[in-house]
């Protein structure tokens, strides 16, 4: 082991002269450990809520979805079908096909998002398990059914339990052949049931089937506005999409999960890292405390100094004793840091101590830790380690070489 090393760690756990030095230098161990955990459960809580979001979207955006490059709706065939459903790795593939309408429901009326899908959605994001209300069914025999979003449900103050009123649904007319003709294509709509997912979903859709949203429309029965796939767990999703793409040409858009929600997980990550940032302006701080700690140290060490020196020690060396000195003393701060955010972790998770108030999705702050936010928090903290260890180190190297104790 080199010397300065060996001098350092007998430093840290050496008894001081002074009691208030030990205690001086515990309060900075405990800074900076309670600075290092703040930076890892601060990420780790907006991890969790990125990821409770993710799985709230997955229960209404596919893994991957195929839109038109070009106008709202695009026309599918047999073929192209066969093609995709031939790909290593994709599950099922479900047909949608969405626009805006006008609805009403007994004097109360809306615009949202009329959205028509085969018997496969459900299968590719299983919204049937965010139901709140009613059923899942779009269709059955001659009735046409809807299910609603939770917002929508709200706003029409549909009952999904009364059957027997419909929910009217208003779609414009592209091309009117004269000037008595209505404007609007009229059909009805018997609430099934009500799903809650999240705001920005519940508040603008209503779901029924893909058959009755083409009729509504006059279109054909190729006509869809996108493809939505589910793959078989484990699969390559960017090789899936790549051989979608080649399948389907440039006519068409391919997304993943993350680029159907872009602008939205793009936020959350600038918010995760200014709270990180924020965080670390705490650490700085108490780094102050590191900063006196280390100053004690050096005080209380100048007789040794000073006996090192005549022994022959350079005062490169005199600066490496106490810059490693300060470098091991923030190092076992970012340990038991470590430990307590990891301790306090496992408590959050298993036991969810710190709630939400009421009317949240979840009773208490999701947590995810990921291994990958280690690295920057260890960066952070020994930087502000080592930037407050220099000034105590250059004031080691000042002691000169005959000093005496008082």
């Amino acid at each position: 082991m080199n010397f300065p090393l060996l001098v350092a760690r007998r430093y840290l756990f050496a008894k001081r002269h002074t009691n208030a030095i030990n205690i001086i230098t515990g309060i900075s161990v405990f800074g900076v450990s309670i600075g290092t955990a703040a930076l890892i459960l601060v990420l780790s809580v907006f991890n969790g809520f990125e990821d409770l979001l993710a799985g709230l979207f997955g229960h209404f955006n596919p893994e991957i979805k195929v839109t038109p490059a070009k106008g709202k709706t695009m026309q599918v065939d047999s073929v192209m079908l066969v093609k995709i459903k031939g790909i290593a790795g994709v599950s099922v593939v479900s047909q949608t096909l969405e626009e805006i309408a006008f609805f009403e429901y007994e004097g109360s009326q809306d615009f949202g998002v009329l959205k028509g899908v085969d018997n496969d959605f459900s299968k590719v994001n299983g919204i049937d398990s965010t139901l709140r209300e009613g059923v899942y069914k779009l269709a059955e025999e001659d009735r046409n059914y809807a299910v609603a979003g939770a917002g929508v449900r709200n706003k029409l103050s549909i009952n999904v339990d009364n059957f027997a009123v419909p929910i009217t649904v208003y779609m414009p007319v592209e091309q009117s052949t004269g000037v008595l003709d209505k404007p609007f294509k009229t059909r009805i709509l018997y609430p099934a049931g009500t799903f809650a997912i999240q705001q920005d979903y519940d508040n603008q859709y209503i779901l029924t089937n893909l058959l009755f949203m083409r009729e509504l429309l006059g279109v054909s029965d190729s006509t869809v506005s996108s493809l939505e796939l589910k793959c078989v767990p484990g699969a390559s999703l960017a090789g899936i999409k790549e051989q979608v793409r080649t399948i389907l040409g440039a006519d068409f858009v391919v997304k993943d999960a993350y680029e159907q929600n872009e602008a939205f997980f793009k936020v959350m990550r600038l918010e995760k890292w200014m709270g990180f940032a924020f965080t670390l302006l705490m650490l700085v701080l108490m780094a102050f405390n590191t900063i006196g700690a280390m100053w004690m140290i050096v005080l209380d060490k100048q007789q040794d100094i000073a006996i090192l020196k005549t022994l022959g020690a350079t005062d490169r060396m005199i600066y490496r004793i106490f810059m490693l000195e300060g470098i091991l003393l923030t190092f076992l701060g970012l340990i038991i840091g470590f430990i307590l955010a990891v301790v306090i972790y496992v408590i959050q998770k298993e036991y969810g101590i710190i709630t939400i108030p009421e009317g949240f999705l979840v009773t208490s702050y999701p947590i995810s830790m990921r291994f990958q936010d280690f690295f920057p928090v260890v960066f952070a903290v020994m930087s502000i380690g080592i930037l407050a260890s220099i000034a105590p180190a250059l004031r080691a190297v000042r002691v000169p070489t005959y000093f005496r104790a008082a």
